[in-house]
């Protein structure tokens, strides 16, 4: 007993859905958030400039200020998750593990802005990497596979209508030939 493609193809694309619905929900929502993080400072903190574009602090003052930061909770390196040095904009953005970001002039050693920092969490949610890697491996990666067979019986699905037109178009431009030329006696 074989399948009509076209059924198989509709209960696929049915039961696919259903099956990633949630986690394909949380990626494409936080997929949105992703792409305005730039564009919306809640997401995460818009980029300062400092005074000059030579730096002249050390990582020493670098932290002593970041410690001088009560939401950030820093005491030591053991608190700061990372540094990205832009040189070109003159700061040093300092991220706490708490999520904070100080962002320091790299010439004044001011503060510039002191904002909560949410795109990490954001993309480790869209990734599946915030519940553990196992979800991330067993449940997000099965979930981008049957996205992509989404994909392509939504395409067969929407192409197949237009080929059964097309094809019924031509059938009966044959037969219309056909018809004259046998009305006509001319082939």
């Amino acid at each position: 007993m074989s399948l009509n493609p076209r059924i198989l193809a509709r209960k696929c694309h049915r039961w696919g859905a259903i099956l990633i619905a949630l986690p394909f929900l949380l990626v494409a929502v936080t997929g949105v958030l992703l792409q305005l993080k730039k564009e919306w400072a809640w997401v995460q903190p818009a980029m300062t400039r400092g005074t000059s574009t030579t730096p002249e602090i050390s990582l020493a003052t670098v932290l002593q200020v970041a410690r001088s930061v009560p939401e950030a909770r820093i005491e030591s390196w053991r608190d700061v998750d990372r540094l990205d040095v832009r040189p070109a904009r003159g700061i040093v953005k300092v991220q706490a593990r708490n999520r904070y970001e100080i962002q320091i002039d790299l010439q004044t050693a001011k503060v510039l802005q002191v904002a909560f920092r949410r795109s990490d969490v954001i993309e480790s949610l869209h990734d599946g990497s915030w519940f553990s890697d196992r979800v991330k491996l067993w449940v997000f990666l099965p979930v981008a596979i049957v996205v992509l067979m989404l994909w392509a019986t939504g395409i067969y699905l929407f192409f197949l209508p237009l080929a059964v037109r097309w094809q019924r178009r031509r059938s009966a431009a044959h037969l219309h030939k056909i018809q004259v030329t046998d009305q006509t006696g001319v082939t």
